[in-house]
């Protein structure tokens, strides 16, 4: 009888932490591929505006949902305030996200994979993560029997990654009722911590860059591969497309940055007329590589497009370039890119928006200031502008003031800027929870 050997019993499989409802709902967002090209050319937002609604419904709301285009869809519902003689607030974020090609990722980016404590996916930080504690934090106040402070307008919004022409933008200006009684809203790409000096801060951001897209177009002759051919169209674009892409835009601060500038070298216990603005903005590691773009115009050739085949030389070549001026440089430094490319190069705007300061004191500042220390009675805030932009910038045409708060208290070993439309995307789950907490109390009491 041949001897049995013991077995080894199979590993069992890693189990997954119980989660808060806030990264379910995130999770469940990112597993919604709402890849946004641009140009009008988008997966579509409306299976993730259709979960949003019914998110909304089961808490007692009547949300509305506006199609733009076919499955470019909106979703907004009002709250009431428990004190009517305050103005409104807009709670906003949006549903699309940029493209993600998955061989560059560690993990299927549409997956919402949960992995060493933290949810990964396109859509993690920019910003599903944000559209959860919204839905999470305002849950909360409603399942207490309670309401917030003063009314919320709730929006959830397509194509913020090209403009908000289906999004935002065109809410504003086809359904501007919506927001009727707001004077201020809250949206991304602000509250997260950093540590300067060894001190932990929160960014508010006050503030946003002026957006210009502008297309390239150089025309030359079309010729066979192998001719001698002055009038390239391919070299008159490269040329153009260099000198743009090497220039040096010049340091100029905007009172929003001289603010943020005097925080940080108040951290350090250095005088910053001493230090200069770009030192100052590297003493906040990761998060400098959102802030030192804030102190200049930048000029970032983003895509090129020429010919068709190895030996034809094509007639025409085109190049994007995504241009970030500081609010009122727009003119100025169209001008001086027009001498830049030459007469041989023409300059299309493609979508043109406008920088936004909102006051970087007042009620509202004092409120999250307040709501933070209840959750981390380290916390200081300083106001920050932001290089990119938001769909703030649509609702500042209904005098609407935005600022960026999606709180989130991060580990310092964790590069939170380059996950913007990075690679890896992904945020920490106990900061999903700390956001959810701090959002509510923000809301309750402001």
């Amino acid at each position: 009888m041949a001897e049995t050997l013991p077995t080894t019993p199979a590993p069992e499989p890693e189990r997954e932490p119980e989660l808060d409802e806030t990264a379910i709902i995130a999770r469940d967002l990112i597993r919604f591929d709402t890849t946004n090209h641009g140009e009008g050319r988008s997966n579509g937002e409306r299976e993730a505006a259709e979960y949003v609604e019914a998110r909304l419904r089961a808490m007692g709301l009547d949300p509305v949902m506006h199609e733009s285009a076919p499955r470019r869809a909106n979703v907004v519902a009002r709250i009431p305030g428990a004190n009517p003689d305050k103005p409104a607030l807009v709670l906003h974020g949006h549903l699309d996200v940029v493209p993600a090609d998955p061989r560059n990722w560690s993990v299927d980016p549409f997956a919402g994979e949960i992995r060493d404590g933290m949810l990964w996916g396109r859509g993690a930080v920019d910003m599903k993560d944000m559209d959860a504690m919204i839905l999470t934090a305002v849950g909360d106040i409603l399942a207490s029997g309670r309401l917030p402070e003063r009314e919320l307008i709730l929006g959830f919004f397509a194509d913020e990654e090209a403009g908000g022409l289906y999004g935002a933008s065109w809410l504003v200006d086809e359904h501007p009722e919506l927001f009727a009684g707001a004077t201020e809203a809250i949206s991304e790409v602000g509250g997260y911590s950093i540590t300067v000096g060894g001190q932990r801060a929160y960014l508010l951001q006050t503030g946003e860059k002026s957006l210009l897209w502008i297309r390239l177009v150089a025309h030359g002759t079309a010729a066979h591969g192998s001719r001698r051919v002055s009038d390239n169209a391919v070299t008159k674009l490269a040329e153009a497309i260099a000198r743009i892409g090497r220039r040096e835009w010049p340091l100029r601060l905007t009172g929003t940055t001289r603010e943020l500038l005097a925080a940080i070298a108040g951290a350090l216990g250095v005088d910053p007329e001493q230090v200069s603005p770009d030192e100052l903005a590297l003493a906040t590691g990761s998060a400098s590589g959102f802030i030192t773009a804030t102190l200049r115009t930048t000029s970032n050739p983003t895509l090129l497009q020429a010919g068709y085949k190895h030996n034809v030389i094509p007639d025409r070549a085109e190049a994007l370039v995504d241009v970030r001026t500081l609010p009122g440089e727009e003119d100025a430094v169209l001008a001086e890119l027009a001498e830049l490319v030459g007469p041989d190069v023409e300059i299309e705007i493609v979508h043109r928006d406008v920088g936004l300061e909102a006051p970087t004191h007042g009620p509202l500042v004092d409120a999250v200031t307040h709501a933070l220390h209840v959750h981390d009675s380290e916390a200081t805030v300083f106001p920050y502008l932001l290089s990119g932009g938001t769909d703030n910038k649509s609702l500042s045409r209904l005098g609407i003031a935005g600022y960026g708060f999606a709180p989130l208290r991060l580990p310092d070993t964790i590069d939170f800027p380059a996950m913007f439309h990075g690679v890896d995307e992904r945020v920490p789950l106990d900061a999903l929870v700390f956001g959810r907490q701090v959002l509510r109390d923000l809301l309750l009491a402001y």
